[in-house]
């Protein structure tokens, strides 16, 4: 049976690259091209993430909120 599940709400670092980049992923490496997001995870693991899909998941947080689970 199917269910429903929402992402636990956290807060991540990332940033836009500006260059293309080879980032070195738990799945192996994967290209990030100009414009696209690099997210760190929240063991510390690094992915590229597509501009369409990063603004569609994550929103901009206050300057002070720690990067921990909001749980």
């Amino acid at each position: 049976m199917k269910q429903r599940f929402m992402k636990k709400p956290i807060v991540i670092e990332a940033f836009q690259t500006d260059k293309e980049l080879i980032i070195q992923t738990l799945e192996g490496p994967m290209k990030a091209s100009v414009g696209d997001w690099i997210i760190t995870g929240i063991r510390g693991e690094q992915y590229p993430c597509k501009p369409d899909v990063f603004e569609r998941t994550y929103q901009p947080v206050s300057g002070d909120t720690e990067l921990t689970s909001y749980l």
